[in-house]
């Protein structure tokens, strides 16, 4: 059956020479992770990518975002230090000095990511633009390539909401922010969710004076509204100003400001009528415009062999097939969970379906994210709008306040909550996090549920103390002394006074 299927191949016009196994367009984590398991696996390899290895990730999302985080957090820290015992330092480092450090921060990470290493491994790296001929070979430039199974991780960019005269007064997004040289005095951030809050938080702490603008009626709409309730009063305390239920109309360029016409819409009304709106004109610096991600899809010739798309996004069945089978999509180019990590969970599964004839379907049940504020909002799993719709009655919610952590007191760290929602019999269907740490903490509820171990098992669990994964525990304590109602606090009762006369 083997040399049939490699027969049928080469009948298709595709030798067994220069024909490889696997062909990865685009290098981000995607096509990195996919190039090297199947490398690794024996299997040769092609990856084509047409800017630098890395991706967004790389260059402007996950790693410059969190060295620009942690130089903020530390920046904070020295104002505050009072509260530690310590002078209050006032550092005035000139701003290219910060931006600087998060590039070499990028630069050291960036080996890990180097084409050299990739072409040790085996890999055929090939720089330039890729278009389909054929469902089974690609143009770059003057050489075509040909594969028996093909990858489309090319991902996505920061979209750009049309709004009158934005282009002519400049902005930028995150794909620029971290090759700037500058950190801007005032800064209007244009979106509410977890790059624009970011982004927002940190060059704040750096010394900017930023206000957010989101048209929905809570930042972070994605979130429990309880934990970004606490996250935008934690904001607002640091001078951030937010308006949400807001949307920005046009921007003017007067000399070296931006003036931003901004209306007041109501978030229940995505039409509200001109005459309900106020309107209020923000003056800033500079416009950080973080509204959502576009797919790159576009010159991949995918029209021309018969390549699905849903408004440019890539369309992938359960084991990751586009409408032609032997072409896979893994990354932010599906347009399902925006993720490096769940870019990584997808090209393993690529890996395995692209070159073995046992295939498997891509799970997303248990999928942990993360935005890295300070405190750090995690999520995994339902919320708790979502359980109810599905479960009704059967569903519960365990809180438990931070506040009263002894780990988050010493460290005089930012409060939050866990929030865990469960089903009947404690089985846990999400758990929320905003805290420190809340990003590695999340891990255990992941683990839980993927695991099938019911909220109750968690109390029984031992952790170390102090740390901030009490806070989990002791969630799962609330929920076991919820339990305690009806027949078993009875039983309970009947056995506390039998104990209280049972012998030694």
């Amino acid at each position: 059956p083997i040399d049939g299927l490699i027969a049928n191949t080469e009948q298709a016009g595709l030798g067994r020479q220069d024909l490889y196994d696997i062909v990865v367009i685009g290098g981000g984590p995607a096509g990195l992770v996919t190039a090297a398991g199947s490398s690794g696996l024996g299997a040769n390899v092609a990856l084509i990518e047409r800017d630098r290895l890395g991706g967004d990730c790389l260059w402007t999302g996950c790693v410059p975002s969190k060295a620009l985080i942690a130089s903020a957090r530390l920046a904070k820290h020295f104002r505050e230090a009072e509260a530690f015992g310590l002078p209050a330092v006032t550092v005035d480092l000139p701003d290219h000095v910060v931006m600087e450090s998060v590039r070499n921060i990028r630069a050291r990470i960036q080996v890990h990511d180097d084409p050299e290493r990739f072409r040790a491994m085996g890999v055929n790296v090939v720089e330039g633009s890729a278009r389909f001929v054929t469902s089974h070979e690609v143009e770059v430039g003057d050489q075509r390539i040909r594969g028996r199974r093909c990858l489309i991780a090319t991902g996505s960019r920061p979209a750009v909401p049309p709004i009158e005269g934005l282009a002519g007064a400049g902005y930028f997004t995150h794909a620029e922010a971290f090759d700037r040289d500058t950190i801007p005095a005032t800064l209007a951030v244009i979106g509410g969710g977890p790059i624009g809050v970011e982004l927002a938080q940190a060059f704040q702490r750096l010394g900017s004076d930023v206000t957010i603008i989101e048209t929905l009626d809570r930042i972070m709409a994605r979130e429990e509204p309880e934990l970004t309730e606490h996250l935008t009063k934690q904001l607002k305390q640091e001078g951030i100003r937010i308006l949400t239920g807001h949307v920005a109309t046009r921007v003017d360029r007067r000399g070296t400001q931006r003036s931003i016409t901004i209306k007041t819409v109501s978030p229940k009304l995505a039409n509200a009528d001109v005459g309900s709106q106020k309107t209020e004109i923000l003056e800033v610096d500079e416009i950080l415009v973080a509204t959502g991600r576009l797919p790159n899809t576009e010159g991949l010739g995918l029209e021309t062999v018969g390549i699905k798309t849903e408004n440019g996004w890539l369309t992938v069945d359960s084991k990751l097939r586009t409408s032609e089978k032997h072409v896979f999509g893994a990354g932010d180019v599906t347009g399902r969970f925006l993720f490096t990590h769940v870019a990584d969970h997808q090209a393993r599964t690529v890996v395995q379906n692209a070159l073995f004839p046992v295939r498997t379907n891509i799970k997303y049940d248990v999928i942990p994210w993360c935005t890295f504020t300070d405190p750090e909002l995690a999520h995994v799993g339902m919320t708790e709008h979502e359980a109810r719709d599905q479960y009704g009655s059967e569903v519960s919610i365990h809180l438990y306040d931070l506040a009263d952590l002894d780990r988050v007191i010493v460290d005089r760290a930012p409060v939050g909550c866990v929030k865990i929602v469960t089903r009947r019999g404690g089985r846990i269907l999400g758990g929320h996090i905003l805290g420190p740490n809340a990003g590695t903490m999340i891990s255990e509820i992941a683990l839980a549920m993927e695991a099938g171990v019911r909220l109750g098992s968690i109390s029984s669990l031992v952790h170390p103390y102090p740390t901030m994964s009490e806070g989990v525990r002791r969630t799962a304590d609330a929920y076991r002394r919820s339990q305690l109602t009806g027949w078993k606090k009875s039983l309970l009762e009947i056995a506390l006074r039998v104990g209280r006369v049972w012998p030694a």
